[in-house]
């Protein structure tokens, strides 16, 4: 059987997808990427077979509008409208990859929308990966008005329903719009080509904080965090533990020399890296949320924009972490914050009862096997 995932050009929407390809691959399935012409090697480089849907404009471009202070409503909005836009762009190259490849299968991040397109065109069964705690209504309804004359050209009036929507949040952290998604368990979520280091190996003589922003955040330059962080990792290195922060080196050049607390900066492997840690401060995407609760880790969010928010609101209910709003976010209550999670253990026993429910999902071989029932009973298999 021939499945295709389809995803933008961002890691944090891909690197949720690949576990589940992986194991595609093990049940002895086709797999391929479809993705724009720059994110091609990020694809290949997670071990997975990849074809250009053409160049496309990056998404920091593309986002110009989102201005500082805009509600939330709005920001989503904002970033639907660039979802919509990239799909403008990709989807006379994904028509042909699904006409050609004839996928029995087409699985999609949330924000990728030409995919699904191509499958109603292509009349294959289509499944969502769901990524973040939230339902984000906005993404879906901009995406629909920018991409209206798409549509109308193959006969839709509204971008395709999946058969099926995968979920790999816990279902204790759901809401409620998300309890009849499939679930699919978070395992350690790959992270890129991020070496471990020999540090790692050894055992570590005091505490250890991580910071991490990801990879869209500290690039945007428009936001409370990224404007503050040498701040932030100066307040961080007060306490009676060691630094270690985890963003791109091209980004951290940037900044000025950093204090001898800090013992790492560079690309890391979040899931081995977490489990090393106390605590992590980091802004709440879903592959670094989800991966701090797979370790028991205790976790302070500092959500800038979409998900974000809902991601943090569910650690904070699970009595896993702590969150500070924009407004609220300044280096000492980040530090003061960490210094609450590092002395109380109420945050990592909770945590670890996340962890053990996260556990008890099914396995990314287990779906996998799932959606090719789904595709052997709603697609052109069946006919």
């Amino acid at each position: 059987m021939r499945i295709l995932f389809t995803t933008v050009a961002l890691p944090g929407h891909f690197f949720p997808l690949v576990p589940l390809a992986w194991a595609c691959r093990v049940l002895g399935h086709e797999v391929l990427v479809a993705c724009t012409e720059e994110f091609v090697p990020t694809a290949v480089g997670a071990g997975l077979p990849a074809t250009s849907t053409g160049p496309a404009a990056r998404f920091a471009d593309l986002a110009a509008d989102d201005r500082p202070g805009r509600d939330r409503p709005g920001q989503r909005a904002a970033h639907g409208r660039v979802f919509g836009q990239m799909a403008v762009r990709a989807l006379p190259g994904m028509l042909p990859v699904v006409e050609d490849w004839q996928p029995d299968l087409v699985v999609h991040e949330r924000a990728e929308f030409a995919g699904p397109i191509a499958a109603y065109v292509a009349g294959a069964p289509l499944v969502e990966l769901h990524w973040g705690a939230s339902p984000m209504p906005e993404y879906r309804a901009e995406a629909t008005r920018v991409l209206r004359r798409r549509l109308e050209a193959v006969g839709l009036d509204a971008l395709p329903a999946p058969v099926e929507v995968v979920n790999p949040w816990p279902p204790s952290l759901r809401p409620g719009y998300a309890g009849r998604h499939a679930s699919l368990r978070a395992v350690p979520q790959y992270n890129g080509a991020a070496p471990l280091p020999d540090w790692l190996l050894r055992l570590r003589p005091t505490r250890r904080i991580c910071f991490t922003l990801g990879t869209v955040v500290p690039r945007t330059g428009r936001n409370q965090v990224t404007g503050t962080v040498p701040d932030i990792i100066d307040a961080l290195s007060t306490l009676d533990a060691e630094v270690v922060v985890a963003v791109d080196g091209r980004v951290a050049a940037a900044w000025p020399p950093l204090p001898p607390a800090v013992g790492h900066v560079g690309r890391l492997p979040l899931a081995q890296v977490f489990t090393a840690c106390d605590v992590v401060v980091h802004h709440g995407g879903q592959g670094t949320t989800l991966t701090a609760l797979g370790a028991e880790l205790p976790q302070l969010l500092l959500p800038v924009f979409d998900d974000q928010f809902d991601n943090a609101d569910a650690v904070v209910r699970a009595g896993a972490g702590l969150r500070l709003l924009p407004d609220e976010l300044t280096p000492r209550a980040v530090a003061d914050h960490c210094a609450v999670l590092l002395d109380d253990p109420a945050y990592r026993r909770h945590a670890e009862v996340i962890a053990t429910e996260i556990a008890t999902q099914p396995t990314p071989v287990a779906v996998a096997g799932y959606l090719i029932t789904i595709a052997e009973r709603t697609g052109r298999l069946a006919a």
